[in-house]
């Protein structure tokens, strides 16, 4: 007889799912090589409307997808705590290459270390020309 194991989520996935309950906001979004594995997580704490985000980026540790890092997910956690985040917006999927343009290679070209990423749509996942 197979036991079936429930996944236990995170709070933050918890608070997420409570939908907007007003400023501040924080946001949570995944960054990968490909859509398989996140290797760099950006949270942002937005304190109104339109305001420039408040940022801070965390890197996988031992190849560990960042996802389900129990302490990067809690750093957020605490973050997002003294940042008086009242609503908090999970990115539903791997947004694209955790390099940065312009910052890791040069503006206007393609990662060359993130190959899956050249000519997709980050938000569909399709090949574009």
């Amino acid at each position: 007889m197979a036991i079936k194991l429930k996944r236990v989520r995170h709070p933050l996935e918890k608070k997420a799912g409570e939908g907007f309950r007003g400023y501040p906001v924080g946001t949570v979004a995944y960054y990968g090589p490909d859509t398989a594995k996140a290797t760099k997580v950006v949270a942002a704490i937005i304190k109104v409307e339109n305001a420039e985000p408040s940022l801070k980026k965390w890197f996988s540790v031992h190849g560990k997808d960042v996802r389900r890092d129990t302490d990067i997910l809690d750093e957020i956690k605490v973050f997002f705590r003294e940042g008086g985040v009242r609503s908090v917006v999970l990115a539903p999927k791997i947004l694209g290459c955790p390099h940065e343009e312009g910052i890791d290679y040069p503006e206007g070209e393609a990662c060359p270390q993130c190959p899956f990423w050249r000519n997709r749509d980050r938000f569909t996942d399709e090949i574009i020309h």
